[in-house]
């Protein structure tokens, strides 16, 4: 079967993208997962960002956690938490505290920085290959810039850390802590990835359009990333234990992390270039019926005669 977009009908046209083209742009992202080019792609931000983390991890893990010991017992309230614990036989928290506040203060870094990667090295390429499968005749009109990119990216990432910072206290709350960080990582890849994907082929005004027309699908879409994005966070809690492997489960977590946001970024692709497709067809369309009206040609009124009046001589 070809992968090329069927022609639309008219009537087609004028309906809402619904949840079926939802479903359809998902499992078409999946099924691009195992595309060669796509595990290749995913290779430079785990070289990169799991490098990173694994030289990190092996060279100061010990003294990060070292670090993190000593500032928790200078805190009085911390240290009198601790003292209970032992009193109360749960003396072995202590030990796993320190490495759980490193993992817990490493994973967002982590998480932006594969997104930001993956954005900038993974997007380009995954929607040129979209497109050319999908939509080969979609105009690429350059809407957007890689610096605009790159600055949308950061101020979009910066505002997402400063929510996750603000929303800490509420963490506390049983319920909001499995709500609130994927929203916001679903909000942070809604307004990412939406641009990204459509920065090459859609003008501004289009982007603009497909972003409000299509708000609440593409945030949905976004909230199911974030949910995806919290799943390597399942790797730290299997078992306390799984901390002395802390190194190799970071190089992990990242592969996971990079794999979650290019499958994201393939959804979007998918969604977001279909809309497009769709949005210039109904223009075209519209075009084409107003061409093809009866063009009813105005006759102009004679110009009234002027009126004179012959008065007799004096």
């Amino acid at each position: 079967m070809s992968d090329v977009n069927p022609p639309t009908s008219a009537a087609e046209l004028h309906r809402p993208l619904s949840v079926r083209h939802l479903f359809d742009a998902l499992w078409r992202a999946a099924a691009y997962c195992v595309h060669p080019r796509v595990i290749a792609l995913s290779i430079l931000p785990l070289v990169i960002v799991g490098g990173s983390a694994g030289a990190l991890g092996y060279f100061f893990w010990e003294d990060a956690i070292a670090a993190v010991r000593s500032t928790m017992e200078s805190w009085l309230l911390v240290a009198s938490l601790l003292q209970w614990l032992d009193s109360v036989g749960a003396g072995a928290f202590r030990t796993v505290l320190g490495p759980l506040i490193v993992v817990a203060l490493a994973v967002p870094v982590i998480v932006v920085v594969s997104l930001l990667l993956v954005a900038v090295l993974m997007t380009p390429a995954i929607v040129d290959l979209v497109a050319a499968r999908r939509f080969p005749q979609l105009e690429r009109k350059h809407g957007g810039s890689f610096v605009q990119g790159a600055f949308w990216s950061l101020g979009f990432t910066l505002l997402a850390l400063l929510l996750l910072l603000f929303s800490i206290p509420l963490w506390f709350v049983p319920p909001l802590v499995l709500l609130l960080p994927p929203l916001i990582w679903g909000w942070l890849t809604y307004r990412v990835l939406t641009f990204d994907v459509l920065a090459e082929h859609a003008s501004s005004e289009e982007r603009r359009h497909i972003m409000r027309e299509h708000r609440w699908p593409l945030l949905g879409m976004g909230v199911v990333a974030g949910y995806l994005g919290a799943a390597p966070s399942l790797l730290w809690a299997v078992s306390a234990t799984m901390l002395i492997f802390a190194p190799i489960l970071m190089v992990i977590s990242v592969w996971v992390y990079t794999l979650v946001f290019a499958f994201s970024a393939l959804w979007f692709a998918h969604f977001a270039l279909a809309a497009l497709h769709r949005l210039r067809a109904v223009r075209d369309a519209a075009s084409a019926a107003a061409a093809s009206l009866p063009v009813i040609p105005v006759i102009a009124a004679p110009a009234p005669l002027p009126i004179t009046f012959d008065l007799p001589p004096p």
